[in-house]
């Protein structure tokens, strides 16, 4: 019995335990550097990631979610990375290839797809400012796994937030609504996206479903800030208000937010729900969050 149970095994060759050994150092190095136990190395711009799925499968020697996994941290460490350069001109261009990759070698990836759309249509430059690809990366998640009511959420919530097409939108979720264990609230807003447009309290009840009930804190992270973001755009709307009353009354712009304290039309300097100092374009009048805000940019405000 121990016999035949042996001679079944399949075989293993030498090659492929060295492939799985040294894929397996490569994970955990990776892995260590994102946990911060071992200072990053420098960033090499030379250094060439294989963008092909295709590729990529024929290469791994079948050690495909293997390498899913470390094109994903791969991911996140360039999202950051970009993110975090002080370059006045960001370039995600290779975020949605590492996410085709990552997702290429695992179909079911699913957080790959959900944080990954949010990654690529974040406004830029604090995102890749890409709702189209968002869309696209969502659209694969469709096709790789179809019972997934989350999509195409999220793909009204882009079509919403991002592009407002707020018809697409609305059909996005109709569909997703019409889905085995789909949330029943998804028609009631789709109707809402329809019946007011950009209405943010439609905005607002996808972020509060999101914040609440996404299974990964990623997505409730971005939730968070997106209802933060909602609750500023209320703030600049009064404070835009008092702006242009300032220059009813004086034929110019205030420089500063005590000048609009000293003319009482705030009673203090107001900040973001974050804690940073709305800022204020002294040739323009325009009030907006400050680039130093998490919250920045917001739908539609390019820089103060």
């Amino acid at each position: 019995m121990t016999a035949h149970a042996t001679t079944n095994r399949p075989r293993v060759s030498r090659f492929q335990w060295i492939a799985l050994v040294v894929l397996l150092v490569s994970a955990v190095s990776l892995q260590l550097t994102v946990e911060g136990r071992f200072m990053p190395p420098p960033s090499i711009p030379s250094v060439v990631w294989v963008r092909s799925p295709e590729v990529m499968r024929r290469l791994t020697l079948g050690f495909n979610t293997l390498w899913a996994d470390i094109y994903w941290i791969r991911t996140i460490q360039f999202f950051g990375d970009t993110r975090r350069s002080p370059d006045p001109k960001k370039n995600y261009d290779l975020l949605y290839p590492l996410l085709d990759v990552t997702t290429g070698l695992d179909p079911h990836f699913y957080i790959a797809y959900r944080l990954g759309a949010i990654l690529l249509s974040e406004g830029y430059p604090s995102g890749a400012g890409k709702p189209e690809e968002a869309l696209a990366l969502l659209q694969k998640g469709m096709r790789e796994m179809p019972d997934k009511w989350q999509y195409l959420h999220d793909a009204g919530f882009v079509n919403y937030w991002w592009r407002r097409d707020y018809q697409a939108a609305a059909q996005w979720l109709l569909k997703a609504e019409r889905m085995p264990g789909a949330p029943k609230w998804l028609a009631p807003v789709a109707a809402s996206m329809l019946a007011e447009g950009g209405s943010s309290e439609s905005a607002r009840a996808l972020w509060t479903e999101m914040a609440a009930n996404a299974e990964h804190e990623w997505l409730r992270q971005a939730a968070r800030r997106g209802l933060m973001q909602l609750e500023a755009e209320a703030h600049l709307e009064i404070l835009q208000r008092a702006v242009n009353k300032f220059y009813d009354d004086n034929g110019r712009f205030p420089a500063s937010w005590s000048e609009m304290v000293d003319a009482h039309l705030v009673r203090r300097t107001p900040v973001d729900p974050t804690g940073y100092v709305y800022a204020i374009d002294r040739v323009s009048g325009a009030v907006n969050v400050s680039q130093g805000s998490q919250l920045f940019p917001l739908r539609g405000r390019g820089t103060p």
